[in-house]
């Protein structure tokens, strides 16, 4: 809707406690674990970019869908305390919600359904008829870096928001910070420094937020 205040949330380690793809690895043993999760670390701390790691993890997963409904329910399980009545208060004050994320919109469909965010912007897995992976829409923005604000400016010309704020613990959200009217870094599970040093402002909670809007 033209002229409404448009915030965009990143989902893992954000509105839940979790990273995604790392609870998808952890189905396959310690091993897959420990480096999909060494991968994700880097690519979040921006120390290397996202389409180095993106779809080499999810090669070494190959995660069935049974798989990510089992995380969708992890992120149901892991939700940041404070998140729904955040969400109820920003929209009180006239915000629209919308949820930015490399994650896979299948896995936070159910968050979103809770949280009541009509709007995903996250990256399509394909399965075939068994359940099994066959691969992930390798167009999507946000598989590679610089892609969240992509979508940021394609949501800009969509919607015409009067003000854009973007809340998220990655660097792939601080990228936003020049195309958003605020970023605000998010530090609850992951306080990274790269974020807390470029934020305008750094929550612990997203409590805090509406006070700073």
């Amino acid at each position: 809707m033209a002229g409404s205040k448009l915030i965009l949330f990143d989902c893992d380690s954000t509105l839940s406690a979790i990273e995604g793809v790392d609870e998808l690895a952890r189905v396959r043993g310690p091993e897959a674990f420990a480096m999909v999760e060494a991968l994700t670390h880097q690519a979040m701390n921006g120390a290397v970019a996202v389409e180095a790691v993106f779809g080499e993890r999810l090669r070494m997963i190959r995660p069935r869908r049974s798989d990510v409904a089992a995380v969708g329910a992890q992120y149901l399980a892991t939700i940041e305390p404070t998140a729904v009545e955040t969400l109820r208060r920003l929209r009180a004050d006239g915000w629209e919600v919308v949820i930015l994320s490399g994650g896979f919109r299948q896995a936070i469909q159910p968050l979103a359904d809770h949280l009541g965010v009509a709007r995903i912007e996250a990256v399509d897995l394909f399965f075939d008829a068994n359940g099994d992976y066959t691969g992930f829409d390798e167009s999507y923005p946000t598989t590679r870096s610089g892609g969240k604000p992509e979508v940021v400016n394609r949501l800009r010309e969509e919607l015409a928001p009067s003000r854009v704020v973007m809340v998220g613990d990655g660097v792939s959200d601080l990228e936003t910070k020049p195309v958003v009217d605020l970023f605000i870094g998010f530090g609850r599970y992951v306080a990274r420094e790269k974020v807390k040093a470029g934020a305008e402002r750094f929550v612990m909670s997203l409590a805090d937020i509406p006070a700073l809007l």
